[in-house]
């Protein structure tokens, strides 16, 4: 069995890591909170006191962590796992961080003749924890071949988007739409509630109709029901909208979408949902409306 580093125990990796457990990997796993890597250790996963040595002496690294910055200090920091890298060795970046530091970090990694895969997912924490999640990777086709185990385990599919970046890319361009599609179900759902139609009668339709979308899909109960327990985090959402919108000034292009969705999350974000679940921010919407959508809020 391959031995695998696991780098970061949030919403998303302490799941991913247990699942990795559950097949019999060897797992050894890092989080900057030690505190969450217990319920790890509990299933038999070894802990480690910094990247450097959550990386020493694996077949794999897997890193999940929340930001541009974070990931920075997991690899260049003090005792960061690049220190432990070696030829023939493979990094896997599940983050959702920009295009340009993945580039930077594989460029790195190549060099201390290791290999390294952006491989960021879609599918929250439910799917992190059913092992459903969906990679979207940049990288060799060869080396993502070579851990199809490692995926099969974590998710239920694997695209490979191109070189080294595309799969940041592509995860930036696909929450783009994420965040967007949840601003107008909960658009929706305002003018529903406002004129008088009832919540559950207004999510039937959108689900049965061509509003029909994952968001109403995954968030609409929970606006309902009023329950922003955190699946993706809207401080999390905002993050990756700011890195899309800097993605598109980067390159040319017009983003109005892009940047409404994001002075939106903002909003969200400045009424202190950021540690809430994305769907919070239909709260902003309730306040403009001064009613509730649906049931008791949290």
């Amino acid at each position: 069995m391959k031995k695998i580093g696991f780098i970061g125990l949030g919403t998303m990796g302490a799941p991913m890591a247990s699942n990795l457990l559950k097949q019999d990997y060897d797992v050894t796993v890092y989080n900057r909170t030690q505190e969450k890597c217990r319920p790890l250790a509990e299933q038999g996963a070894s802990i480690a006191d910094t990247p450097r040595q959550a990386a020493h002496g694996q077949d794999l690294v897997i890193t999940m962590v929340s930001n541009d910055q974070s990931i920075r200090d997991v690899y260049y920091g003090e005792n960061g796992l690049l220190a432990s890298l070696t030829s023939g060795m493979t990094v896997v970046d599940c983050s959702t961080i920009s295009e340009s530091l993945v580039k930077e970090i594989a460029s790195v990694v190549s060099g201390l003749g290791a290999s390294f895969l952006d491989a960021p997912v879609t599918g929250s924490k439910p799917a992190a924890i059913d092992g459903t999640l969906v990679f979207m990777v940049g990288g060799e086709a060869a080396v993502i071949e070579a851990h199809a185990d490692v995926f099969d385990t974590l998710g239920k599919k694997v695209i490979h988007m191109g070189p080294n970046g595309s799969g940041a890319v592509a995860k930036l361009a696909h929450n783009t739409i994420v965040g967007i599609n949840n601003l107008a179900l909960a658009e929706g759902f305002a003018i529903a509630a406002k004129s008088g139609i009832p919540a559950d009668n207004f999510l039937e339709l959108v689900q049965l109709g061509s509003a029909g979308s994952k968001a109403a899909e995954l968030k609409g109960r929970k606006i309902i029901d009023g329950d922003f327990s955190n699946q993706f985090s809207l401080g999390l959402m905002l993050k990756d909208l700011k890195l899309a919108s800097s993605l598109t000034d980067g390159i040319g292009m017009p983003s109005p979408m892009l940047n409404l969705a994001k002075s939106l999350f903002q909003a969200g974000a400045s009424e202190g949902f950021s540690e809430e679940d994305l769907s919070a921010v239909v709260k902003c919407y309730e306040a403009w409306i001064g009613q509730k959508i649906g049931g008791q809020q949290s």
